[in-house]
């Protein structure tokens, strides 16, 4: 089929991506490191993290290896998948693997340019963190439209079979990110916080010295960690998150829109690539609007980020309306309105996780206030205020649910097997739209592991305290950010499932046709499974809440989610008494550390945060492959769809409290380090220190690898249909 020339304003907005991408990392680089002892402690973090980085990618290609021989031998031997889908899973593991690659190279050489530049003002500070961290935001996207464009033009060029098997091999790809974003996000998790907590446990709890002090021989693993779990994890995850947005829109597009004719179903497949392009360069003009002045307070900062954000997410709403009917698509209107409303519930999402993680609303104040009473009634409070957050976010997305369903379908209640198509594209295109200006928020999420590191290279490169109070400044916005920006990934994470539900259905009837197999309709005549229809499938297939298969999927769903956080957050336990052990070591038998004279090994703890994440992120990581298949040999199809909704309802859900719970206890610390409750040092301080090592893994591993897993499971599902429909 002739492609549109419009859909070439996909690859050219990739192009843009990158090539800014490469402009901003150009503009930093030209910037002053800072002193030699700076451009020292940044030589240190930048090693230990390629060397983790390395580590870490040998152990996912061996992984890669036997996945990519698995699915060549279902292709190529049982016949039971697409002949593309080995080399799909290939590049969408490498491209989401060079996404995190490159932001935490950026990231790595920009933390010592924002602290340099610190001392000249918080705005160039702010300046160089942000437009660092938008180097990982534009190559995320860059690389992500880049892959969609090339195997789209490749798969129309060569697969015979039509769109609806286009853009089902395409969802292969999304597994191939998915499966190394995991890795990405477990791993880099582990050892963010094993180094993490060792040092706050020895060293700000038992020791009695600042945060980043040069004399703890944690301090350099912790930078470490920030850029392989905050930036390289993150990079890799949300590259995961945009693709998969993208691809189960088109999938979505090309069956609903089946019957209406080659060329409209054509456009209902661009149609998401086109919003995602177009919100590159909107992205881009809100990246240029970030700025603030000096003696700004949190919310000044906040509302310097949330103006380039925010500009971006309104243009972006006016241009789907431009994009949807220009397109002629039926009922463009009502899609544009589904945009909007994911846009809408981003917005809403990142607002809730705000108010309840930073410092600057109750919440979290009161978090601080319980540490003047012990660290038990820090962590209980913070417990309490994590469940309580997760009202509103998951309120939000019911609603957008319902409402981007609604617009799409033009408010047909009847559930026809129309009304269902058109409206479940309605969902996936709702979750394109919280995910199109990717490019900006994503900026805002790196921003604060680099925040975070200048902060920690001017306190060991004993700068002042004037330049200390500026990257203090960043650094807690950096922690607002980052825990808004786990809200947003997990609030798309949950649309995307949802469309990914439906693209499983697709991929069911297409594995139905390739095993020769026919189905039974409503009416009881046996059809072809390509011409089913949802109501059709799930009557065959008995997906229903009384079918016991569908009832023991959604348990192991929603138990998949806590097993895996309670396997992730032993993991980091474990690390960390290492790290807890070796840092007391260090303090007890190196002469004159805690009095300056001595010199800390921090080669050592960086090996132990290395060999401990590269030893306990496999299983975890492993066990959400594994998951989907067997409930699809044992359970079947029925149970495979709810297996895919537990999962869906119950890592949503704990994703959040987790995230937000992890984020408010780590401001209400930063809190008290401002002076208040008695400062740092204080009793409530030490207090909230605890409940902040606590929530490190909350925040860090275990919660922003659930929105991995909720959607790698139904990738998964996805990509081994065909033994589904073979064995099970």
């Amino acid at each position: 089929m002739i492609i549109p020339s419009v859909f070439w304003l996909v690859p050219v907005a990739s192009v843009v991506a990158l090539s800014m991408a490469y402009f901003f990392f150009r503009q930093m680089m030209k910037a002053d490191e800072g002193t030699p002892r700076m451009k020292e402690i940044a030589l240190y973090v930048r090693k230990g993290a390629m060397a983790y980085l390395w580590q870490q990618y040998k152990i996912v290609l061996i992984v890669f290896a036997v996945l990519c021989a698995l699915f060549a031998f279902m292709a190529f031997g049982l016949n039971v998948q697409n002949h593309w889908v080995p080399f799909a899973f290939l590049t969408g593991g490498l491209f989401s693997g060079l996404a995190g690659f490159f932001g935490m190279k950026t990231a790595t050489y920009a933390s010592a340019r924002t602290a340099n530049a610190a001392r000249e003002s918080l705005d160039a500070g702010l300046k160089i963190a942000f437009r660092s961290g938008a180097v990982m935001g534009l190559t995320v996207v860059g690389l992500g439209l880049l892959d969609i464009a090339i195997w789209f033009v490749v798969l129309n060029r060569f697969d015979p079979d039509g769109l609806i098997s286009i853009t089902t091999t395409m969802l292969t790809f999304g597994m191939g990110a998915s499966t190394q974003a995991l890795f990405a996000r477990v791993g880099g998790g582990i050892y963010t916080k094993a180094a993490d907590v060792g040092a706050d446990i020895v060293g700000k709890v038992e020791a009695d010295i600042p945060e980043d002090d040069p004399r703890n021989p944690a301090t350099i693993a912790d930078n470490v960690g920030d850029n392989v779990g905050d930036v390289a994890g993150m990079g890799a995850d949300l590259y995961e998150s945009y693709c998969g947005s993208i691809l189960s829109t088109a999938a979505l597009g090309a069956a609903a829109f089946a019957i209406a004719g080659t060329e409209i179903q054509l456009k209902a497949v661009i149609a998401p690539m086109l919003i995602a392009a177009v919100g590159v360069f909107l992205s881009l003009l809100g990246i240029f609007l970030v700025r603030t002045k000096e003696g700004a307070t949190m919310k000044n900062l906040l509302r310097s980020l949330s103006l380039g954000t925010n500009v971006s997410a309104v243009l972006i709403a006016g241009a789907s309306f431009a994009i949807l009917y220009l397109l002629g698509i039926e009922n463009w209107l009502g899609l544009s309105f589904s945009v909007i409303t994911g846009l809408a519930a981003g917005v809403i999402i990142g607002q809730a996780t705000e108010y309840y993680t930073s410092h600057s609303y109750k919440p979290t104040q009161k978090i601080s206030e319980a540490g003047q009473t012990g660290a038990a009634t820090v962590i209980i409070k913070g417990i309490g205020t994590g469940m309580i957050s997760t009202c509103i976010p998951v309120i939000t997305i019911g609603v957008a649910i319902m409402l981007s369903y609604l617009c799409a379908n033009g408010f047909d209640l009847s559930m026809s097997s129309s009304s269902l198509a058109h409206g479940l594209y309605g969902i996936g295109i709702a979750a394109v739209g919280m995910l199109s200006t990717l490019g900006i928020t994503l900026a805002t999420d790196a921003y604060g592991p680099i925040a975070d590191n200048a902060g920690g290279n001017a306190e060991m490169s004993q700068l002042g305290e004037e330049v200390r109070h500026r990257t203090d400044a960043l650094d807690a916005l950096g922690n607002t950010t980052a825990a808004t920006g786990k809200g947003f990934a997990i609030g798309s994470a949950a649309l995307t499932a949802l469309a990914l539900l439906a693209s499983y259905i697709e991929e069911i009837k297409i594995a139905m046709t390739r095993a020769g197999q026919t189905l039974t309709n409503v009416a009881g005549d046996v059809i072809a499974a390509t011409d089913a229809t949802i109501p059709d499938f799930m009557n065959y297939f008995q997906v229903n809440l009384m079918n016991p298969k569908v009832l023991v999927g959604a348990f192991i769903g929603a138990m998949a989610a806590f097993l895996f956080c309670g396997m992730t957050m032993e993991a980091v336990g474990r690390a960390a008494e290492k790290m807890v052990q070796e840092v007391r070591r260090q303090f007890r038998e190196i002469a004159g550390i805690l009095e300056g004279t001595g010199t800390p090994d921090y080669g050592r703890c960086v090996e132990i945060s290395t060999r401990a994440a590269q030893h306990e992120m496999v299983i975890p990581s492993v066990l959400a492959i594994i998951i989907p298949i067997v409930v699809g040999i044992i359970l079947g199809v029925a149970g495979v769809l709810g297996l895919l909704v537990g999962g869906l309802a119950g890592g949503f859900t704990l994703a959040v409290f987790m995230a937000n719970a992890g984020g408010a206890w780590d401001n209400a610390k930063k809190n008290i380090e401002e002076g208040n409750f008695g400062g740092k040092g204080s009793f409530a301080h030490k207090a909230c220190i605890v409940g902040d090592t606590v929530g490190d893994p909350f925040k860090d591993t275990s919660g922003p690898s659930l929105n991995i897993l909720i959607k790698l499971m139904s990738m998964v599902s996805i990509v081994m249909a065909g033994l589904t429909v073979a064995f099970g």
